[in-house]
């Protein structure tokens, strides 16, 4: 599968949907694609991970990095993923204690308190 990035607004929010590979190829592109994003704006930015089937620790690396702007931006930085694989890496290197992690764009919408039908 093809890395890309997207960029869509949902429910006010600013989501960034990522496809495909994660790696030290791409992860710069993922980084860059939220640091565009962060605006005095926007409260919260999120990271739509459904469409990645692959996650290595340079692209953990480079979401921990974009979580640090936005909160450096005094905005939130939400994930959204459904896939074992990828919850299990968040999980063992102890990053979900430290992302707000969602199965569904709309439920991390709704966690920031905006309808998930704008």
């Amino acid at each position: 599968m093809e890395f890309s990035v997207g960029r869509q607004v949902v429910g006010g929010f600013p989501v960034v949907s990522v496809r495909g590979e994660i790696d030290v190829y791409s992860a710069p592109a993922l980084k860059d694609a939220v640091t565009d994003v962060l605006s005095p704006d926007h409260s919260a930015v999120i990271v739509d991970l459904t469409d990645v089937g692959f996650l290595d620790s340079t692209g953990l690396g480079a979401l921990v990095a974009a979580r640090t702007s936005a909160t450096d931006s005094d905005m939130r930085l939400l994930i959204v993923s459904d896939r074992d694989r990828i919850l299990k890496l968040f999980r063992i290197t102890g990053l979900d204690g430290v992302f707000e992690i969602f199965p569904t764009v709309d439920q991390a919408v709704e966690a920031l308190g905006a309808p998930t039908d704008a």
